[in-house]
């Protein structure tokens, strides 16, 4: 079992390393939520699943904080109003929780992330679709080969793995350097 449990860390260090392909789309990414926070707008996030509680912890590290005191930013995680997602989910569909919700509150400058370990959730495509049309820029954070949403986000953040629990290992590293690098250069 021993040996078993250092390939496991192994192989998530080999994965974790992998991440520095991904600079330029990461600090894109910094640049374009620096961006939106500085003209007043809001980050909004959605997942599904494990992604899903990626996407609060994201909302929870910007409203709260990363590492240091700091007024709160804006960010809303799209996946908690069980309301809201049962209601649609029920009423029209799943495939669209998240366009119905993006399509009343997301507004020009804002920056939309969706993650998806797959690339290729049609309830995540259609909530960028509508994001994109309502002038927001798209991020996504991806898996595998980045599925249809590369084509579909302005920044794809695609970790090259086909392995789920891989792919969020690399997500948590990539949007805690995110949170990190928005707070040291956002004035307070």
């Amino acid at each position: 079992m021993k040996d078993e449990i250092k390939d496991s860390i192994k192989k998530s260090t080999n994965n974790i390393n992998e991440i520095t392909l991904l600079v330029t789309e990461i600090e894109k990414s910094i640049f374009k939520i620096i961006e939106c926070y500085k003209n007043g707008k809001k980050v909004l996030l959605f997942g599904n699943g494990g992604s899903a509680a990626d996407a609060q912890h994201i909302a929870a590290e910007l409203i709260g904080r990363f590492s240091k005191q700091r007024p709160s930013y804006p960010a809303i995680a799209l996946t908690t109003d069980t309301s809201i997602l049962t209601a649609v989910g029920n009423d029209f569909s799943f495939d669209e929780i998240f366009s119905r919700q993006c399509e009343s509150i997301v507004l020009p400058g804002d920056v939309v992330i969706g993650i998806s370990t797959s690339g290729n959730s049609i309830n995540i495509k259609n909530g960028l679709e509508i994001s994109k049309k309502r002038g927001a820029t798209t991020i996504g954070l991806l898996g595998s080969n980045g599925g249809i949403l590369k084509n579909i986000v302005d920044i794809p953040i695609i970790v090259k793995s086909s392995l789920t629990s891989e792919i969020q290992e690399a997500h948590r590293v990539i949007y805690h350097i995110i949170c990190k690098q928005i707070e040291n250069s956002i004035e307070n």
